[in-house]
Protein backbone atom coordinates (compact mmCIF):
# COMPACT_ATOMS: atom_id res chain seq x y z
CA UNK A 1 0.00 0.00 0.00
CA UNK A 2 2.93 2.31 0.34
CA UNK A 3 4.58 1.63 -2.42
CA UNK A 4 1.27 2.16 -4.44
CA UNK A 5 0.52 5.08 -2.53
CA UNK A 6 4.33 6.36 -3.30
CA UNK A 7 3.70 5.65 -6.87
CA UNK A 8 0.47 7.60 -7.31
CA UNK A 9 2.00 10.66 -5.41
CA UNK A 10 5.01 10.63 -7.66
CA UNK A 11 2.55 10.54 -10.86
CA UNK A 12 0.40 13.52 -9.53
CA UNK A 13 3.60 15.53 -9.08
CA UNK A 14 4.46 15.02 -12.95
CA UNK A 15 0.88 15.85 -13.93
CA UNK A 16 1.55 18.99 -11.99
CA UNK A 17 4.65 19.92 -13.44
CA UNK A 18 3.68 18.75 -16.90
CA UNK A 19 0.88 21.41 -16.54
CA UNK A 20 3.33 23.82 -15.52
CA UNK A 21 5.42 23.27 -18.64
CA UNK A 22 2.78 22.35 -21.76
CA UNK A 23 5.35 22.77 -24.11
CA UNK A 24 7.88 20.09 -22.65
CA UNK A 25 7.29 17.38 -25.55
CA UNK A 26 8.79 20.12 -27.63
CA UNK A 27 12.41 20.11 -26.10
CA UNK A 28 11.51 15.77 -26.54
CA UNK A 29 9.56 14.87 -29.14
CA UNK A 30 11.29 11.39 -29.04
CA UNK A 31 9.45 11.34 -25.67
CA UNK A 32 6.24 11.83 -27.29
CA UNK A 33 6.17 8.91 -29.35
CA UNK A 34 7.04 6.10 -26.20
CA UNK A 35 3.85 7.42 -24.26
CA UNK A 36 0.75 5.14 -24.35
CA UNK A 37 -1.91 7.18 -24.62
CA UNK A 38 -5.69 5.85 -24.03
CA UNK A 39 -7.87 6.17 -26.78
CA UNK A 40 -10.33 8.32 -25.51
CA UNK A 41 -11.58 11.48 -26.56
CA UNK A 42 -10.79 14.75 -24.38
CA UNK A 43 -7.37 15.81 -23.44
CA UNK A 44 -5.48 12.83 -24.89
CA UNK A 45 -6.45 13.49 -28.05
CA UNK A 46 -4.26 16.50 -28.79
CA UNK A 47 -1.06 14.74 -27.45
CA UNK A 48 -2.16 11.41 -30.05
CA UNK A 49 -2.01 14.20 -32.56
CA UNK A 50 1.20 15.37 -31.99
CA UNK A 51 2.33 12.00 -31.40
CA UNK A 52 1.08 11.50 -35.55
CA UNK A 53 2.93 15.00 -36.46
CA UNK A 54 6.01 14.16 -35.37
CA UNK A 55 5.99 10.32 -36.91
CA UNK A 56 4.78 12.14 -40.23
CA UNK A 57 7.41 14.34 -40.28
CA UNK A 58 10.18 11.79 -39.01
CA UNK A 59 8.61 9.36 -42.13
CA UNK A 60 8.53 12.78 -44.48
CA UNK A 61 12.48 13.41 -43.53
CA UNK A 62 13.26 9.69 -43.74
CA UNK A 63 11.67 9.69 -47.30
CA UNK A 64 13.98 12.38 -48.58
CA UNK A 65 17.09 10.64 -47.26
CA UNK A 66 16.18 7.38 -48.83
CA UNK A 67 15.50 9.52 -52.31
CA UNK A 68 18.71 11.06 -51.35
CA UNK A 69 20.75 7.85 -51.56
CA UNK A 70 18.60 5.82 -54.04
CA UNK A 71 19.82 8.94 -55.99
CA UNK A 72 23.26 8.80 -55.49
CA UNK A 73 23.60 4.98 -56.04
CA UNK A 74 22.01 5.55 -59.57
CA UNK A 75 24.95 8.59 -59.78
CA UNK A 76 27.80 6.33 -59.00
CA UNK A 77 26.25 3.79 -61.43
CA UNK A 78 26.46 5.81 -64.14
CA UNK A 79 29.52 7.11 -63.35
CA UNK A 80 31.16 3.54 -62.39
CA UNK A 81 29.84 2.30 -66.18
CA UNK A 82 31.53 5.52 -67.79
CA UNK A 83 34.71 5.11 -66.23
CA UNK A 84 35.22 1.90 -67.10
CA UNK A 85 33.80 2.21 -70.80
CA UNK A 86 37.00 5.14 -70.78
CA UNK A 87 39.21 2.71 -69.46
CA UNK A 88 38.50 0.01 -72.16
CA UNK A 89 38.73 2.97 -74.77
CA UNK A 90 42.39 3.73 -73.44
CA UNK A 91 43.63 0.26 -73.50
CA UNK A 92 42.15 -0.28 -77.03
CA UNK A 93 44.47 2.83 -78.53
CA UNK A 94 47.39 1.79 -79.89
CA UNK A 95 50.01 4.74 -79.46
CA UNK A 96 50.31 8.06 -76.81
CA UNK A 97 48.67 9.96 -79.32
CA UNK A 98 46.04 7.80 -80.03
CA UNK A 99 45.44 7.18 -76.14
CA UNK A 100 45.28 10.90 -75.86
CA UNK A 101 42.65 11.29 -78.28
CA UNK A 102 40.20 8.66 -76.83
CA UNK A 103 40.70 10.53 -73.76
CA UNK A 104 39.66 13.79 -74.70
CA UNK A 105 36.78 12.18 -76.86
CA UNK A 106 35.14 10.16 -74.70
CA UNK A 107 35.48 13.36 -71.79
CA UNK A 108 33.65 15.49 -74.20
CA UNK A 109 31.37 12.63 -75.25
CA UNK A 110 30.10 10.16 -72.47
CA UNK A 111 30.99 13.22 -69.87
CA UNK A 112 29.89 15.88 -71.29
CA UNK A 113 32.74 18.38 -71.23
CA UNK A 114 32.15 21.38 -72.53
CA UNK A 115 35.95 21.97 -72.68
CA UNK A 116 38.68 19.11 -71.95
CA UNK A 117 42.14 20.43 -72.27
CA UNK A 118 45.30 18.55 -71.79
CA UNK A 119 48.83 20.07 -70.48
CA UNK A 120 51.91 17.91 -70.88
CA UNK A 121 54.80 18.91 -68.71
CA UNK A 122 57.68 17.23 -71.66
CA UNK A 123 56.87 17.06 -75.24
CA UNK A 124 55.75 13.59 -76.85
CA UNK A 125 57.63 11.63 -79.94
CA UNK A 126 53.90 11.08 -81.65
CA UNK A 127 52.25 14.00 -79.39
CA UNK A 128 51.76 17.45 -81.61
CA UNK A 129 49.90 20.29 -79.39
CA UNK A 130 47.01 21.46 -81.24
CA UNK A 131 43.83 23.16 -79.74
CA UNK A 132 43.03 20.92 -76.63
CA UNK A 133 46.87 19.62 -75.81
CA UNK A 134 49.43 22.17 -74.89
CA UNK A 135 53.18 21.68 -73.84
CA UNK A 136 54.54 23.68 -70.52
CA UNK A 137 58.07 21.67 -69.86
CA UNK A 138 58.97 22.02 -66.07
CA UNK A 139 61.66 24.83 -66.79
CA UNK A 140 58.60 26.95 -67.46
CA UNK A 141 57.75 29.64 -65.55
CA UNK A 142 54.13 28.79 -66.25
CA UNK A 143 54.64 24.81 -64.86
CA UNK A 144 55.07 26.73 -61.20
CA UNK A 145 51.81 28.85 -61.18
CA UNK A 146 49.97 25.60 -62.75
CA UNK A 147 51.06 23.73 -59.58
CA UNK A 148 50.17 26.39 -57.34
CA UNK A 149 46.56 25.88 -58.15
CA UNK A 150 46.84 22.00 -58.65
CA UNK A 151 49.43 19.77 -56.91
CA UNK A 152 50.80 16.16 -57.51
CA UNK A 153 48.09 14.09 -56.61
CA UNK A 154 44.15 15.43 -55.60
CA UNK A 155 42.43 16.70 -58.45
CA UNK A 156 41.32 20.10 -58.09
CA UNK A 157 37.79 20.73 -58.47
CA UNK A 158 35.60 24.26 -58.56
CA UNK A 159 36.14 27.76 -59.99
CA UNK A 160 39.37 29.61 -61.28
CA UNK A 161 39.78 33.40 -62.10
CA UNK A 162 40.10 33.77 -66.12
CA UNK A 163 43.82 34.61 -65.82
CA UNK A 164 43.99 31.70 -63.88
CA UNK A 165 41.76 29.48 -66.34
CA UNK A 166 43.54 30.53 -68.88
CA UNK A 167 46.80 28.52 -68.31
CA UNK A 168 44.47 25.64 -68.72
CA UNK A 169 41.58 26.43 -71.68
CA UNK A 170 43.45 28.74 -73.65
CA UNK A 171 41.44 30.32 -75.80
CA UNK A 172 38.32 28.11 -74.66
CA UNK A 173 38.35 29.78 -70.78
CA UNK A 174 35.59 32.22 -71.06
CA UNK A 175 33.46 28.86 -71.40
CA UNK A 176 34.22 27.41 -68.06
CA UNK A 177 32.32 28.39 -65.17
CA UNK A 178 33.39 25.51 -63.01
CA UNK A 179 36.15 23.01 -63.81
CA UNK A 180 38.12 19.79 -62.40
CA UNK A 181 41.55 19.54 -63.14
CA UNK A 182 43.25 16.03 -62.68
CA UNK A 183 47.03 16.06 -62.21
CA UNK A 184 48.52 12.74 -63.58
CA UNK A 185 51.82 11.36 -62.47
CA UNK A 186 54.82 11.77 -64.69
CA UNK A 187 52.72 13.24 -67.24
CA UNK A 188 51.20 16.35 -66.62
CA UNK A 189 47.27 18.06 -66.43
CA UNK A 190 43.49 16.71 -67.68
CA UNK A 191 41.62 19.86 -67.31
CA UNK A 192 37.54 19.15 -67.95
CA UNK A 193 35.59 22.27 -67.50
CA UNK A 194 31.60 22.89 -67.80
CA UNK A 195 29.71 26.21 -68.44
CA UNK A 196 27.95 25.47 -65.23
CA UNK A 197 28.47 26.49 -62.45
CA UNK A 198 27.59 24.09 -59.98
CA UNK A 199 29.29 21.35 -61.87
CA UNK A 200 32.38 20.90 -60.22
CA UNK A 201 32.63 22.43 -56.86
CA UNK A 202 35.19 22.08 -53.92
CA UNK A 203 34.46 19.17 -51.27
CA UNK A 204 32.80 17.26 -53.87
CA UNK A 205 34.03 13.69 -54.32
CA UNK A 206 36.47 12.63 -56.81
CA UNK A 207 36.93 9.30 -56.76
CA UNK A 208 36.15 8.56 -60.45
CA UNK A 209 38.52 11.64 -61.19
CA UNK A 210 41.97 9.84 -59.63
CA UNK A 211 40.64 6.54 -61.06
CA UNK A 212 40.46 8.40 -64.92
CA UNK A 213 44.08 9.57 -64.11
CA UNK A 214 45.34 6.68 -63.14
CA UNK A 215 43.96 4.53 -65.99
CA UNK A 216 45.57 7.56 -68.50
CA UNK A 217 48.85 6.99 -66.89
CA UNK A 218 48.93 3.37 -66.96
CA UNK A 219 48.00 3.71 -70.28
CA UNK A 220 50.34 6.27 -71.46
CA UNK A 221 53.44 4.27 -69.95
CA UNK A 222 52.61 1.41 -71.71
CA UNK A 223 52.40 2.85 -74.65
CA UNK A 224 55.71 4.80 -74.12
Amino acid sequence: MDEERQSRNEAAEVAQWLRRHPRFLEQFPDLAITLVVPKDSGASTSLASYQLEVLRDKNRELTRRLGELFGNAHENERLAVRTHQLTLALMRATSPAETLRALVAVLREDFAGDAVHLTLFAPMADVSPSDWLQVIPSDDLRSAEILAVVGQDEPFCGRLAPERAGLFFGGSMHAVASCALLPVPDLGIVAIGSSDPHRFFPGMGTLFLRMMAEALAVAMARRG
